[in-house]
């Protein structure tokens, strides 16, 4: 994961370069155009309880856009996301009362998103777009290694923030965006604070 950042950067890079190509006269975008995505889905959980790394899973999801101007637009967006994360030895300690022994206990947790994005076309050639917005999370399955009482810890559901770009071509598009949690997800008590972290790389088509 330590190279991350580079991969992110480099494919910004290219997307940025790509915006600079001049639009075609013949392209223009409808006004509303919808589509489907998937991809990976490299997720955390912030906080004493957990470790301090990112996990491979998996997001997928449909979304429609309305193009209000040359430069701006509207995402609204439904996604199924997948995130786990790997619990440090202090949970042990911190809530002893709720789980049983040993490491390497585990949190697999499904959400259903709903997102609504605000598009932005970068330079002339309106494929780029730069991606900014709101997101509800709405917790569907939880499964966590070793506990004890049959109860959920983590909270129903968190706000978020997500940023990023796509590349739209005509009928397919890819991109990648960081999504931040804004809700303390432990729904346990105040003694640790729990909040995620997203990166995600899609693709998809659009229609």
């Amino acid at each position: 994961m330590k190279n991350l950042p580079v991969l992110v950067l480099f494919f910004t890079l290219c997307l940025n370069a790509y915006s600079q190509k001049k639009k075609d006269p013949s392209e223009k975008e409808s006004l509303f155009r919808w589509g489907f995505k998937g991809g990976l889905n490299l997720n955390k959980i912030q906080g004493e309880s957990f470790k301090n790394e990112f996990s491979y899973n998996y997001a997928l999801g449909g979304f429609m856009q309305v193009n209000i101007t040359r430069k701006l637009g509207i995402q609204p967006e439904i996604n199924f996301a997948q995130t786990s994360a790997e619990q440090s030895d202090d949970i042990t300690v911190i809530y002893d009362d709720l789980f049983l022994g040993g490491t390497q206990k585990k949190a697999k947790l499904d959400y259903l998103k709903f997102a609504g994005l605000l598009n932005i076309d970068v330079g002339p050639s309106q494929r780029v777009k730069l991606q900014l917005g709101p997101q509800w999370g709405m917790l569907v399955n939880e499964a966590v290694d070793s506990l004890k009482t049959p109860g959920d810890i983590f909270k129903n559901g968190e706000f978020s923030v997500l940023g990023g770009v796509m590349l739209q071509l005509p009928l397919f598009h890819l991109g990648t965006r960081y999504e931040i949690g804004l809700t303390n997800i432990n729904g346990i008590d105040n003694q640790d604070k729990w909040t995620s972290q997203a990166w995600q790389f899609f693709v998809g088509i659009t229609l």
